[in-house]
């Protein structure tokens, strides 16, 4: 499929390099066409500016309208939307499925997120009232990330504009064809001309896009580039900046009984999405004695057994490739070079492309590892004493996205619910779990306190407070102190 650049309501060629996109099961290309030139991005964040002020001084009811014609466009064409998330993710049908379903509730979600968190508050004053409004702040560049093309972005997008902004979109150069078909969308919807606008185009694409005059970075990616981000803006403190990044997030059993069920629970949130999400568990933390031995043996025996293959297959999977052959050779030489000792190797699967991997798992106890996010179905296990020795290695890391505890005891989920450092907790639930109607983000190098999802809302608009009188009346006089 070839496309392109959307400016100001035009479709149009890029003045860029060509970019190809290219199906990591098949190694087949599903889509290609010239990336974005500076002065292509120029011209995008120019329209986005000229058409801030009449998108946001439309009526909040005007805008609703149109995301909800957004919603039901989704929906219509979703069977054809969720195949070409497969086709250019490798993910199974079922996940892409399920991610367009996301993107269509985040419409409801997000309206009902801006009346809670900020719609219009009044309250009566001795002099008249005071009143809470928001305020959109302009232009929003969104960077969308390869592992959920469509809900990530979807999930700054919808927001943004529901609160009056307007959106220079740039979706990951893997995955230019999930960013094309959202704003086939929403231009199908009726999105007045220049409120989104979509640049193709790797690193050299997105650098353009945050050197211009926006108003804020809405990005979801590696710590790595966040820290980039923060550093790029640290002078322009007037430009909002949400970070969602990664995590090397911890998973903690303690005083369970069923090996097998807590195995399951530990696949779910190691190796779902083959890994490619940003709140899989990646350390997982077990007693060190029989029941922790019995919790590794019972997940690598679980891992052997996940179906792996094309989304297109005969058979239902578990498990799609990578991203790509190059994310998977380099995911295999990094565990590889790990230490530690492999209990399940980060391998091949015969007969299918270098992008897929088999899950890896590998015993680190003792061993002195870099703290880094390995985005891929790679997990590594650590045995320990006792439960603070739990916690105490749950929490070494400079990151804070998720964390979760495998116990049947409410008081381990106490302890660990008030002392483990992260903005994702669950008990007895994948990692992974995560839903709309509340906020998802991270602490120190997995974010910076601008959590996604249902507090989108609050990094959208900024507050005005207004102290309001309907007519002018003479305050000075019952003011003592007055002369005569």
């Amino acid at each position: 499929m070839s496309g392109g650049l959307f400016i100001d309501g035009k479709w149009r060629s890029g003045q860029g390099a060509e970019l190809v996109s290219i199906d990591p099961a098949t190694e087949e290309a599903v889509w290609r066409g010239a990336t974005a030139s500076q002065g292509d991005v120029a011209e995008a964040v120019a329209a986005a500016r000229r058409s801030f002020p009449g998108w946001a001084d439309r009526s909040r009811d005007e805008r609703i309208a149109v995301l909800r014609r957004y919603k039901e466009v989704l929906t219509e064409r979703a069977p054809a939307f969720a195949e070409a998330l497969s086709r250019e993710t490798g993910k199974a049908l079922w996940e892409t499925k399920a991610e367009l379903g996301s993107m269509t509730g985040k419409v409801e979600l997000s309206i009902r997120a801006y009346d809670e968190r900020t719609g219009v508050t009044e309250n009566a004053m001795p002099f008249g009232r005071a009143v809470l409004r928001h305020r959109a702040h302009g232009v929003m560049a969104v960077l969308g990330p390869y592992n959920f093309p469509g809900h990530l972005p979807n999930g700054h997008i919808v927001p943004a504009l529901l609160a009056g902004d307007t959106v220079v979109f740039k979706p990951s150069e893997e995955t230019p064809l999930a960013g094309q078909l959202m704003v086939e969308a929403l231009e199908a919807a009726g999105v007045p001309a220049g409120v989104v606008n979509l640049v193709q185009g790797g690193r050299e694409t997105g650098q353009a896009l945050i050197n211009q005059e926006i108003d804020g970075l809405l990005f979801t990616g590696s710590a790595a580039a966040g820290a980039f981000f923060r550093r790029h803006f640290a002078d322009r403190p007037d430009v909002i900046l949400a970070l969602e990044l990664g995590g090397n997030n911890p998973l903690v059993v303690w005083d369970a009984e069923d090996a097998d069920a807590v195995a399951a629970l530990v696949a779910q949130s190691a190796f779902i999405t083959t890994g490619q999400r940003c709140s899989c568990a990646r350390r997982l933390i077990v007693p060190d004695d029989a029941f922790g031995q019995a919790v590794i043996e019972a997940t690598a025996a679980l891992a052997d057994r996940l179906s792996i293959g094309a989304w297109n297959g005969q058979d239902e999977v578990f498990m799609g490739p990578l991203i790509s052959a190059r994310a998977a050779n380099a995911a295999r030489a990094t565990a590889s070079a790990m230490g530690g000792k492999p209990i399940r190797s980060l391998g091949a699967v015969e007969g299918l492309s270098e992008a897929f991997v088999t899950p890896g798992l590998i015993d680190v106890t003792g061993v002195d590892i870099p703290d880094e996010e390995l985005f891929a179905p790679w997990l590594q296990v650590r045995r320990v004493k006792d439960f603070d020795a739990a916690l105490k290695t749950a929490n070494a890391t400079r990151y804070g996205l998720s964390a979760g505890l495998i116990s049947n005891e409410a008081g381990r989920w106490d302890q660990f619910l008030k002392h483990i450092r992260a903005g994702v907790v669950n008990w007895n639930r994948p990692t992974t779990g995560a839903a709309g109607s509340m906020p998802f983000g991270g602490l120190s190098a997995s974010g910076n306190h601008r959590p996604s999802a249902y507090y989108a809302a609050d990094y959208c608009a900024y507050p005005v407070a207004s102290f309001e009188a309907e007519a002018v009346v003479d305050t000075f006089k019952d003011i003592k102190g007055l002369r005569g």
